[in-house]
């Protein structure tokens, strides 16, 4: 008795390329019958007519607070100049205790020098002010 094998080129024994996806889908009608059994029993059917009232708002936004540093080194609060660094670190201090605190934003002039703004900073950091920011604008496309 001799062992025949097959010869690949007999084509008796094809390779088969095709995915099966009968169990893919047997899970998945499977998984919508559930999904549709289920989504009525979570859903809640009593009907109940609610109050209708206002939410007022408990936190109401404060506005920020603009100082500007032009580039001669004098300082804006808002539209109005100060006249000295201590009345700036006054009106930093008022803000500082306002609840909720409002935001610093400081608009300083490209040619101003480092120090004026830097001063700026200082004042705000001493009178306990928690969020600073700085003013641009984007560049020119």
């Amino acid at each position: 008795m001799a062992i025949r094998f097959a010869d690949p080129q007999d084509g008796e024994d094809a390779l088969i390329a095709s995915i099966n996806t009968t169990p893919l889908v047997d899970v998945m009608l499977v998984l919508l019958i559930i999904f549709l059994i289920t989504i009525p029993v979570v859903n809640s059917s009593i009907a109940v007519n609610l109050p209708r009232e206002e939410n007022p708002r408990r936190d109401p936004q404060q506005e920020d607070v603009i100082v500007t540093v032009d580039a001669q080194g004098a300082i804006y609060w808002f539209d109005t100049r100060l006249p000295d660094a201590e009345s700036l670190r006054t009106l930093l201090v008022k803000i500082a205790a306002m609840q909720p605190q409002p935001e610093l934003h400081i608009r300083g002039d490209a040619r101003a020098e480092y120090d004026a703004v830097g001063r700026v900073v200082l004042a705000a950091q001493q009178a306990g002010i928690a969020r600073v920011g700085f003013l641009t604008e984007p560049p020119a496309r």
